[in-house]
């Protein structure tokens, strides 16, 4: 049977072919079972799901549907990277940019572009082994030098210290001796003199530090809470939380650390603390000011739907939680003493998800941006400009699309830009080289992408390979279909359990349906197909709408659609349910697809190490192999080495199929968590939540068993992302079961996933305390 005889035996007539999954219970012991061994090249079975490999030759998924952004990223200082990057800085005179990490440390390198290492300039992580926990440790936000640093030494850094009860941010100054300046500079902890500090509980904790052109410090304070202004400090004047206040550290009043600018707003109000500059912010992570006009710029985090650009002024309320950017949302709340000013720029979150504030360009390397301001999106990757003429700004335009963590910005003395990696990298802008990416040629319709023999027929093209996944991603109860499509001769790098590597030109196939009538196969109707597409280094995601008919689909927007569906439910009152379709935004798709897990989610071994139906029954990887898919003999990277014969043998790993009952409940949790979750909750993956669902980790080292919740507990006592033995309290556990704010998944779900639901709280409430680790 040729390939495409088999694609019709599997999509003819019926959405998913019948697959079949064989559990293996065999571990080592440092391998959770969920994935254990498994060699499926050295199976002795003579006939493979596919013979051989069919040419695909059809392809017309190139370039792109809108004219691409003007601009990409360019990695600088190639041989640097950083561990969890959280601020770049200019050093005072120019010669050394200074990195903070996360957790505790500063470093600094030289600008030469051949730098061989950073250099520890200061360590503020506490020394007591008591403190081993990364969570437990001071956490640096900012730094800022005093514009005297080169004859006082005064460096200025903003931390969290989680360990006081409440924990708190810290604003401290730092000396380093200028008359005996060590090269490269160092910095003694030992100097540390506590200027002030401020009760942020759980989260959203501003901490950035900037000099203003007339020598006093501002600071950002979020609103330190879960979430809603839980504490109503928006609007609220008397505490410093959810404002950018402004001191002076040159001088020290009434036993402080520092004095109040007699021209601050509020000074003269009572009971206002009369350190606050603007209020009404829910969470500036980043602010700074033009080197030119001395206006001050922030980026505001917002919660529900919108993040905002504002141009701060003095006395400024800008909204929170009374307004998001220019939307209601808490509105009977009361309105602080000035009036509310609407941000400079507003998006919604189908475009920014974490805006980080930049700077206004003033360089001459790329002339065309000069003047407009520029910022970005930790989420995305995404970078944005606008121009201001003093009043407004002009609409924003997306300048370039990157695959950076846009953690910072920083300027140098030149008022040249540069962009910080939250994985560790410097970057900067460069024009985008010449590309074939030709807005007009790009197919409309998914018939014209080449994909399909017959779109009215859902048959795919001759040379296209269906495959499945252990583990599949919830998707609102929808059924899917997956297939790669590979330019001819070109081949994946194989990975034992990180991402495989695509070739270019290589696109992913999913297409999503739904039963109109619930328990009816013959319902089944085709809602969209999602493409993945590998061209120029970057994976860009589009989404094709299946029409009416059911005989095309049409190529969406760059904007997200919902629409709603009407299933005949007879499990609910009246029969019949609604349910909300998300098609994701382009922007949206990297929210999940992002460069942590690399950005291609399901296409892995331990997802793919399973049997399909191809019409014969086969093991994947052994198939892919067989037909030379793979750049590498699969078997290469299980070999002892010769010269390291002690060495642990690597292996193939597999995720166990969570509904299926013969696998135990830790392995069947645990994948589904390791393929719903760890996307985004890994270091690096974009989850605020720090704690790791991989189950590549021990469960102890992922620190999630009794463990603390940190972004709210819906008021429950007690809470912990996992407490053994109590699915009640358990975090993680009632986010899946919930909708609206603070469910998880944030993104494209309205529907819960009661069997998985059901899976998660009998493994949690069967779990022994002794499972719990050590967070000491």
């Amino acid at each position: 049977m040729n390939l495409l005889s088999v694609q019709r035996v599997l999509l003819i007539g019926s959405v998913f072919a019948l697959v079949f999954h064989i559990h293996n219970s065999s571990a080592e012991t440092l391998i959770p079972k969920a994935i254990a061994p498994v060699y499926p090249w050295a199976d002795t079975k003579s006939q493979y799901g596919i013979e051989k490999r069919i040419p695909f030759l059809g392809s017309h998924v190139a370039g792109s549907p809108e004219a691409l952004p003007p601009y990409v990223s360019e990695r600088l200082f190639p041989n640097l990277r950083f561990d969890r990057s959280l601020e770049l800085v200019n050093g005072p005179d120019d010669t050394r940019w200074f990195v903070c990490e996360d957790p505790g440390l500063v470093y600094s390198f030289p600008k030469e572009s051949t730098v061989e290492r950073a250099d520890l300039f200061l360590d503020i992580r506490r020394k007591d082994a008591r403190y081993l926990n990364w969570m437990d440790q001071r956490r640096i936000w900012s730094i800022a030098f005093h514009p005297k640093f080169l004859t006082n030494g005064y460096v200025y850094v903003c931390y969290l210290d989680p360990k006081p009860n409440p924990q708190r941010c810290r604003i401290s100054r730092f000396t380093v001796d200028m008359k005996n300046v060590a090269s490269p500079p160092a910095c003694d902890p030992d100097t540390e003199y506590i200027v002030l500090e401020w009760i942020s509980e759980v989260d959203h904790h501003g901490g950035c530090l900037r000099f203003g052109p007339d020598g006093y410090l501002y600071f950002s304070a979020g609103e330190g809470s879960a979430g809603y202004d839980a504490h109503n400090t928006g609007q609220d004047i008397t505490d410093l939380n959810g404002s950018i206040l402004r001191i002076d550290v040159n001088r020290t009043v009434n036993g402080k650390g520092y004095a109040i600018p007699d021209d601050n707003p509020f000074v003269n109000v009572p009971k206002a603390r009369a350190e606050v500059w603007a209020y009404g912010l829910r969470n500036v992570w980043k602010m700074n000011f033009d080197r030119t006009t001395g206006d001050l710029w922030a980026g505001d985090v917002g919660q529900d739907l919108y993040d905002m650009i504002n141009h701060i002024e003095k006395g400024g309320n800008y909204g929170w939680s009374i307004l998001e950017g220019t939307h209601p949302l808490l509105p009977e709340r009361k309105v602080g003493p000035t009036p509310i000013l609407a941000p400079a720029a507003e998006h919604d979150h189908s475009e920014v998800r974490s805006v980080t504030a930049g700077y206004t360009y003033h360089g001459s390397r790329l002339k065309e941006l000069n003047g407009r301001y520029i910022y970005g999106d930790f989420e995305t990757g995404r970078v944005y400009s606008f121009l201001w003429d003093g009043k407004k700004a002009s609409k924003p335009e997306l300048i370039a699309q990157t695959n950076l963590r846009l953690v910072g910005f920083a300027e140098d003395n030149e008022g040249e830009l540069f962009l910080l990696d939250y994985q560790g990298t410097v970057n900067r802008l460069v024009v985008r080289p010449p590309s074939k990416a030709v807005a007009q040629a790009f197919p409309k319709l998914l018939s014209e992408t080449g994909l399909f023999a017959s779109t009215k027929e859902n048959t795919a093209a001759p040379g296209l390979i269906p495959y499945n996944v252990n583990a599949p991603l919830w998707s609102d109860g929808a059924l899917k279909q997956r297939f790669i499509a590979l330019p001819p001769d070109s081949k994946i790098e194989f990975l034992p359990v990180d991402a495989w590597q695509f070739p270019e030109g290589a696109v992913l196939v999913k297409t999503f349906s739904m039963e109109m009538k619930t328990g009816d196969p013959a319902s089944v109707r085709r809602l969209e197909t999602r493409l993945l597409h590998f061209e120029e280094g970057q994976w860009r995601f589009y989404t094709y709408i299946w029409n009416e008919e059911q005989t095309d689909a049409v190529l969406l927007g760059k904007d997200a659609l919902d629409r709603e569906l009407t299933i005949a439910d007879p499990a609910v009152p009246g029969g019949v349910r609604r349910q909300t379709w998300h098609f994701p935004s382009r922007a949206e798709c990297i929210l999940c697809h992002n460069q942590a897990p690399g950005f291609v989610l399901g296409l892995n071994t331990p997802q793919m190490n399973r049997d399909f139906n191809y019409g014969v029954v086969d093991n994947q990887l052994r198939t892919l192999a067989h037909i030379g898919v793979f750049k590498h003999p699969i078997a290469d990277f299980y070999k002892r080495s010769d010269t390291d014969l002690d060495a642990p043998l690597p292996r193939v790993m597999k995720l166990a199929d969570p509904q299926d009952k013969t696998a135990t409940l830790e392995d069947r949790s645990r994948s589904y968590l390791h393929a719903n979750c760890a996307h985004c909750h890994r270091f690096y993956g974009g989850g605020t939540a720090s704690f790791n669902l991989l189950i590549t980790n021990p469960l102890k080292a992922n620190r999630i068993v009794d463990a603390p919740a940190t972004k709210g507990d819906f008021g429950i006592a007690d809470a912990r992302l996992i407490a053994p033995g109590h699915p009640e309290r358990s975090m993680i556990l009632q986010r899946m079961n919930k909708v609206g704010a603070g469910r998880m998944p944030q993104i494209a779900s309205t529907v819960i996933d009661a069997e998985d639901i059901k899976l998660i709280g009998q493994w949690i409430a069967d779990m022994r305390n002794s499972q719990a680790p050590d967070n000491n």
